[in-house]
């Protein structure tokens, strides 16, 4: 009888002890994730961004095929509020907050609600779309709960994984899996680029900027991406490295208003089959550089056409995403040892992680009322214009910041790099500047757009 007694006070006394700490073993594990929960969840908020945006009248005539091309730009353009509903996750006592950049993007109010009801407005510190990252501070927030930061470089696939966010706008909402993949690159949609954990934990719409947690209550990632051909979630989710996010948050940290990364200076393609039976290695792997900058960091370093890169800190990289995210996480100013293979021969190489110069200097010329087309803004290019608009590394000619209301009608974009003006080379925003103010009656602009050549003619 007292041994019956004493084993229901066991049975009762196990999951009373589960519930006050986070499970430290995989049998504890198997109670629920309830405590785990309760530690991270309070540092996963919800945010809410107002932005204005301009939208035009619909004629009823739009929905008919015949009239429709003539009713584009119908009606006087009036202001309108859009609502965006997203995810963020505290990292710090004092407030600072990351999520993704579409959920804030452009907003012109942010709140953050916790999950204890309390509110704050909250202002965007750093922000870059390329890597769908955002850091916000909370405005008059102290002694926050937040989640610490886990190098992601160490997270294996297999590990237990939680997903907190507010998916569909139905409240805070917690899903389980499994890290499923890593150096997952160039599969999720959207405006994100570059480097992702995949995880089968079911991540919905709303869950954009919440937190992808360790069973040790750490965070591993961002929540940003699925892929998906129903809108739903099929099991294939993505989110940013955390050793990515801890970037951002030293260069907010530093005052940075715009996010920086390493420039590389080159080109590289993958190594396929055929590349490596040409360069006589045994197995595809690495990239090969096929175009490198005069002022290239890896050209300082003794880098070539031809050289293949097998690794970057010790981590191998198949893609320049790959390449590039290895880059930043290692940090600006530092230097970084690279897996350099030539003539089958393998070495490390120290290369530095610079900002792409801005030199020359881009001298910013807006064209006045002589020119043939007013208002625009002309750039000289240099290796922090080609990196900011990804232009060709051996791209010449002036650069348009802006085209400008004359330049728009024209049908010119920001990116376009004007290669000659009548007939004319030009090199230097100045070079384009006196062009256009010499042009005549007749203009000729030779652009490059991308990849393409494009010529385009007017009459003044």
């Amino acid at each position: 009888m007292i041994r019956a007694f004493i084993l229901i006070l066991v049975l009762i006394a196990t999951p009373l002890a589960a519930e006050t700490r986070v499970p430290q073993s995989a049998a504890e594990i198997s109670l629920g994730f309830a405590p785990l929960v309760k530690k991270a969840a309070p540092a996963v908020v919800n945010i809410y961004a107002k932005q204005i945006v301009q939208v035009r009248s619909r004629s009823p005539l739009m929905n008919d095929p015949f009239f429709q091309e003539f009713f584009q730009g119908f009606g006087q353009p009036r202001p309108q509020v859009q609502n965006s509903l997203g995810s963020g996750v505290v990292l710090s006592a004092d407030g600072l907050m990351v999520t993704n950049y579409h959920v804030v993007a452009d907003a012109t109010e942010i709140r953050a609600v916790l999950n204890d009801r309390r509110e704050f407005d909250a202002r965007v510190l750093l922000a870059d779309e390329e890597s769908d990252l955002a850091i916000l501070q909370l405005d008059g927030a102290s002694e926050m709960p937040f989640i610490p930061l886990r190098d992601s470089e160490s997270v294996e696939v297999g590990e237990l994984v939680l997903a907190i966010g507010n998916p569909f706008g139905v409240g805070q909402t917690v899903t389980s899996g499994i890290v499923s993949g890593l150096a997952r690159s160039g599969t999720a949609s959207g405006s994100s680029r570059g480097y992702f954990i995949q995880t089968d934990a079911p991540i919905n719409p709303g869950n954009s900027g919440g937190a992808l947690i360790d069973v040790n209550g750490a965070l591993i990632g961002i929540n940003t991406r699925i892929l998906t051909r129903s809108g739903g979630s099929n099991g294939i989710g993505f989110a940013i490295p955390s050793a990515l996010v801890q970037r951002f948050v030293e260069q907010a940290r530093a005052g940075q208003s715009r996010f920086q990364r390493p420039w590389a200076g080159m080109n590289g393609q993958p190594v396929d089959t055929d590349i490596a039976e040409s360069l006589g290695l045994e197995t595809p792997r690495g990239l090969v550089i096929s175009d490198i900058h005069a002022v290239s960091p890896f050209l300082a370093a003794g880098f070539r056409p031809g050289d293949v890169i097998e690794a970057v800190g010790g981590q191998p990289v198949n893609t320049p995403d790959e390449m590039v995210f290895r880059m930043t996480v290692a940090g600006l100013g530092n230097t970084v040892s690279v897996t350099r293979v030539r003539n089958g021969v393998a070495e490390q190489v120290e290369v530095a992680l610079i900002p792409a110069p801005n030199s020359p200097p881009r001298d910013v010329v807006v064209t006045g009322h002589r020119s043939a087309i007013p208002e625009m803004e002309l750039w000289t290019i240099n290796p922090a214009v080609l990196a900011e608009l990804g232009l060709p590394l051996s791209i010449e000619g002036a650069v348009i910041g802006d085209p400008g209301p004359a330049g728009t009608r024209a049908g010119l974009k920001r990116g376009d790099v004007l290669r000659a003006i009548n007939g004319v080379a030009v090199s230097t925003s100045r070079d384009a500047e006196r062009a256009l103010e010499t042009a005549g009656r007749n203009l000729t602009l030779d652009i490059q757009r991308g990849t393409q050549r494009v010529v385009m003619r007017f009459r003044l």
